[in-house]
């Protein structure tokens, strides 16, 4: 999960086999504050949806197209999940994460988490 800069907020791992979905109710849950969420179709979830609006914010996710009922999303806020792409892709910059050198998912995760703390050093670097 990213904010609105594209720095990333909360890190979670799930299993392969597994929708992204399932993890994403857990990183909303440990938000304090949230006004907005974008995620892409893959995220359209009756239950996301529900505890995103339970918690006073606005879901901009649209839904599959095999619904009947279908959400409208406005475009502007839904580029916005660009940021996640992003983020990978700069993720992707350091090498142990793009080539997964580390077989133990708890390894994986501390080299994710050390690569997006130097993008947030990176962010807040002094230009001078």
């Amino acid at each position: 999960m990213v904010d609105a800069e594209g720095l990333p907020i909360r890190l979670a791992l799930s299993q392969g086999q597994i929708s992204d979905h399932a993890a994403a109710a857990g990183l909303v849950a440990s938000l304090k504050r949230l006004r907005h969420l974008v995620a892409d179709r893959g995220y359209d979830a009756r239950a996301l949806v529900e505890q995103v609006e339970a918690m006073g914010a606005t879901a901009h996710i649209p839904t599959q197209r095999n619904r009947k009922v279908q959400r409208s999303v406005a475009a502007n806020i839904y580029r916005q999940r660009n940021l996640v792409e992003r983020y990978f892709c700069k993720l992707k910059h350091f090498r142990r994460c793009a080539t997964r050198f580390d077989k133990l998912a708890r390894n994986f995760l501390a080299v994710v988490a050390l690569a997006s703390t130097r993008l947030w050093l990176r962010f807040y670097e002094s230009t001078t």
